[in-house]
């Protein structure tokens, strides 16, 4: 049976007037008590929208005790103000998301958000689904990476996921990892609430239904968590946390598409230990094959599988004088896929639209969705290197120190 949304506030105006932002289909209930004498006997709900008058304390301790014992019944706070404290409060009591009383659009779909994790979470708690070899059903995460910027990294990760979600079939999240420079939010013309630097202070007590309040929603099947606006921000995010909410992730998403900074660093490791497949772009360039060569050799050094690598060629039609099988030969590596070079892409990018949504027959998106149903859907996980040893980790981060590469 599916869940249905009740709105509690003492003002009954206010109360009927949230009722009527969600349809007319909510009930209503004026005052706290009333509410909860409804929730010790009745359990199809699925979120709770507090109004502006009722307290912050009694929301928060309402939601905290349900995170524990009812954990399919959401919280939506509404506020006359949203503050950075307020939703750091907010997201350690387990509150899903805290919107402003005049963006009924953004309740609407808060509400709707919420709805649908409930839906996750109560499938979840009637069992995990096991398919024939034996392991839970987890999402695949794939990764992003370009030790040289200027390669259309953002590019491919952005049309990448949004190929995945295949306009709502699949549930995908973009992940922007590249803490201080970030372009993720601005690709896809987002204008997020919150971001991955929300998470720093929830993280001994980070669970699922908080990584779901700091995701920002794009398009149907198309979530993303994206940089912190402060490059300041970024130092904060440990790679204990990055794994961290990778590990929630792929529990909640068919696929997560992780963006990265044109650099190894400890975050970008963590990315690579959860990674499925590794998808290594770069451009018909000297400098940047010169990267990719080096990457490939401390991927290898590092001791990462390479089943898991796919080098992607971004504007492989470029004529630049480098024939496609001499690069394969001097990097030793098959190339997975070749996009070729269009004046239609950053014209998209400037509308914040990804090509492959803009136009899903440009050939930037037939070569694209290429590439996803190859190389992501259809190949195989890479489930048994998931678990990471701790002393495996520690040897990377040993040797990423001594031979870091240095892009150009």
């Amino acid at each position: 049976m599916s869940g249905v949304p009740v709105v509690c506030d003492p003002d009954q105006t206010v109360a009927e007037s949230l009722r009527e932002t969600l349809s007319g289909v909510a009930r209503v209930f004026v005052g706290l008590e009333r509410l909860q004498a409804h929730l010790s006997t009745q359990f199809v709900e699925d979120t709770i929208v507090f109004g502006p008058g009722v307290g912050e304390a009694e929301a928060f301790a309402l939601a905290d005790y349900m995170r524990v014992h009812r954990p399919s019944l959401g919280v939506v706070l509404v506020r006359t103000e949203v503050t950075t404290p307020l939703l750091q409060d907010a997201l350690r009591a387990g509150i899903r998301e805290v919107v402003d009383h005049r963006d009924t659009l953004g309740i609407k779909a808060a509400v709707q958000r919420s709805a649908h994790l409930s839906a996750t979470l109560r499938d979840q708690s009637s069992g995990p689904q096991v398919p024939a070899q034996g392991r839970p059903v987890t999402g695949r995460v794939v990764t992003v990476f370009s030790a040289k910027g200027g390669c259309g990294k953002t590019t491919l990760a952005t049309n990448l996921a949004a190929a995945l979600a295949d306009r709502g079939r699949r549930q995908v999240v973009i992940v922007d990892l590249d803490l201080a420079f970030g372009d993720v939010a601005i690709a896809l013309q987002l204008f997020p609430a919150r971001t991955i630097a929300d998470a720093v202070p929830m993280a001994q007590s980070l669970d699922a239904e908080a990584v779901q309040a700091i995701l920002t929603p794009h398009s149907p099947g198309l979530s993303a968590l994206v940089a912190p606006v402060d490059p300041g921000s970024g130092e904060s995010v440990p790679p204990s946390l990055v794994t961290r909410i990778l590990d929630l992730l792929r529990e909640q998403f068919d696929y997560v598409v992780i963006d990265t900074p044109p650099a190894f660093d400890e975050q970008v490791l963590a990315a690579f230990d959860a990674s499925d497949v590794v998808a290594l772009i770069a451009t018909l360039d000297v400098p940047a094959l010169k990267n990719l060569k080096l990457t490939l050799e401390t991927l290898d050094l590092l001791r990462y599988q390479k089943e898991k690598w796919r080098v992607v060629l971004n504007r492989a039609d470029s004529k630049v004088g480098l024939a496609l099988s001499e690069v394969e030969k001097t990097l030793r590596t098959e190339i997975s896929a070749h996009i070729p070079s269009s004046r239609d892409v950053p014209a998209a990018i400037n509308r914040g639209v990804p090509i492959m949504l803009d136009d899903a027959k440009h050939p930037v998106s037939l070569s694209i969705r290429q590439f996803a149903e190859r190389h992501v859907i259809s190949a195989p996980a890479g489930a048994k290197d998931r678990a990471v040893p701790a002393d495996l980790r520690n040897d990377r981060r040993s040797l990423l120190r001594k031979r870091r590469p240095r892009p150009v």
